[in-house]
């Protein structure tokens, strides 16, 4: 799977078990993740230092999100950033386990 916009691109790294946002060609954050049958547990929101403050987490996420939707699984949030995320967005909450 793999989303763009203008200035990054969302990608899942099933090997490495996270999603990856890039900036060009240089990975701007992750988002960990662990599975267990149709359940998909956010782990970890990490955007680097000089990626921050330009919406990528927002982007990383939702992206993640529309990911899960598109391949029938529910998001577990035990990333902080991840739960307050879902609260600002309800139109996610139907993928809350």
């Amino acid at each position: 799977m793999t989303t763009s916009s203008d200035s990054a691109q969302v990608r899942d790294n099933p090997e490495h078990a996270r999603y990856e946002i890039l900036a060009g060609q240089q990975i701007a954050g992750i988002e960990k993740y662990s599975r267990d049958g149709d359940v998909v547990t956010f782990l970890h929101t990490d955007i680097y230092p000089q990626f921050e403050g330009l919406g990528y987490a927002s982007m990383l996420v939702s992206a993640a999100l529309d990911d899960l939707r598109r391949k029938g699984l529910r998001v577990r949030p035990e990333c902080r950033y991840v739960v307050g995320f879902l609260t600002k967005h309800p139109e996610y909450q139907d993928l809350v386990a």
